[in-house]
């Protein structure tokens, strides 16, 4: 009976891979991010081996990250346009192109830092057309709409699986064949996810002939995301976390080498403990039967978040950074995946493109300003004293979005209702009682 159980849970959890178009995606991607997370680590190796700069690290992530914010709402835009299957196929082409320029430059041995910032750049172009046209496109490889929550949540375990066994084999791979053959080897993992876009049978969209310019769709969903607070407040909390929390990933190398004595095994293992408890939050998310309760979820771990930065910025032995980073792991990957399932539930079909790429904006696009910020703080303060401004910063904004959150129940109930995720007559039961007692918690 238990193992029956067992067996029932775990079918529950990877529901989502019934779906074939969707089964596609997760194999070619388990793949090819393992490739991304060898050519992440390699890179911020090599910048650091090269110029010896912290202020050079938060350049580089700067350049690499900056295109996502200046590009994604114009690519949102589109996405709400263009073929998102297409857009896909492009774009990781296009990807696998520029990691075989990283390894012909590293592997000759005439890689200098601005190649990387230059390369860095055209791999943000690239990202601020794969992240909104990828998010929307989860919703039409999901032929069932309250499947969509488990395959929001497969597509975090698999990114931090990649996560954790990516730095991990990188860290060996750096020391045994170079940064040069780990821009190889990412190149080579392209094919796997071009290959599995390729094999998909997509349905047609329904064309929307009434295009109005770029810049007038684009200001209708700007204001239909900053006039709906849920939305609103969501993209928030993610835009503080990213822009002061996330950036201690760019200072990973330094604390590998300065405060923990090591090289490039040991910034594998510290981003690799942070990819194991990604990896643990996220098999809870997939976990959970339904997106109610979400927002006590998210408030929860992004003060983990927080706190395992600080913990991590104060600690001075391995064991203790590895055990402080699996919260902080957790933590973050939690709280981007939670405000990404909510985003993708409540915000309507034609403006999901913009919506996500202001998702984009808020998760990737405000990263580089942040890894500025922190190579510049780094450089004068210390790599332990900037992680720990971040994450006091992450505590502030879980208690503001705690604070927020009874109102913006009120908000999302209907949707809900609506979308059958709750009965309708719990939530105008609800409502009648926020009206006499005031909000609820749900």
């Amino acid at each position: 009976m238990a193992a029956e159980r067992a067996a029932s849970d775990w079918r529950f959890m990877l529901r989502a891979l019934g779906h074939r178009n969707y089964r596609l995606f997760f194999s070619g991607q388990s793949v090819s991010l393992i490739g991304t997370w060898l050519t992440r680590v390699a890179t911020s190796w090599l910048v650091y081996r090269l110029s010896g700069s912290a202020m050079l690290l938060g350049v580089v992530g700067f350049c690499g990250q900056l295109p996502t914010f200046l590009v994604a709402p114009f690519a949102g835009v589109l996405a709400d346009r263009w073929n998102r299957h297409r857009v896909l196929v492009w774009t990781q082409v296009l990807a696998m192109l520029q990691s075989f320029a990283l390894a012909a430059l590293a592997l000759s041995g005439v890689i200098a830092v601005w190649h990387i910032v230059v390369l860095s750049v055209v791999q943000g172009v690239i990202n601020a057309f794969d992240i909104p046209a990828r998010q929307s496109f989860v919703v039409e490889m999901i032929d069932a709409r309250e499947d969509l929550p488990n395959a929001i949540a497969l597509n975090s375990s698999m990114f931090n699986a990649a996560r954790l066994l990516g730095p991990s084999v990188a860290g060996a791979l750096v020391a045994a064949v170079g940064e040069g053959g780990c821009f190889l080897i990412d190149g080579f993992s392209y094919l796997a996810v071009i290959a599995s876009l390729l094999a998909m049978r997509v349905r047609p969209r329904a064309p929307n002939a009434q295009h109005q310019h770029v810049l007038s769709e684009l200001r209708e969903g700007f204001r239909y995301a900053y006039h709906f607070p849920p939305i609103r407040t969501v993209l928030a909390l993610l835009a503080v976390m990213s822009l002061m929390g996330t950036p201690y990933t760019v200072l990973m190398p330094i604390i590998a080498s300065k405060v923990l004595q090591g090289g490039a095994n040991v910034l594998g293992w510290l981003m690799a403990a942070s990819g194991l408890g990604a990896l643990i939050g996220a098999i809870f998310l997939a976990s959970r039967r339904s997106v109610r309760g979400l927002g006590r979820v998210i408030v929860t771990t992004a003060a983990v978040f927080g706190v395992g930065q600080l913990a991590f910025s104060l600690s001075r032995g391995l064991v203790l950074s590895l055990v402080t980073l699996v919260a902080t792991g957790f933590g973050m990957m939690v709280t981007m995946a939670a405000c990404n399932t909510v985003l993708q539930t409540i915000v309507e079909e034609r403006m999901r493109g913009r919506v996500m790429s202001f998702y984009s904006m808020a998760f990737m696009g405000t990263v580089p300003f942040g890894s500025l910020l922190a190579g510049s703080l780094a450089s004068r303060v210390g790599a332990p004293f900037t992680i720990a401004l971040g994450g006091a910063a992450c505590i502030v904004a879980a208690v503001l979005f705690r604070w927020r959150l009874p109102s913006l129940r009120e908000h999302v109930r209907p949707i809900y209702a609506r979308l059958g995720i709750i009965p309708a007559e719990v939530a105008s039961g609800m409502a009648a009682g926020a009206e006499r007692t005031g909000p609820q918690e749900s």
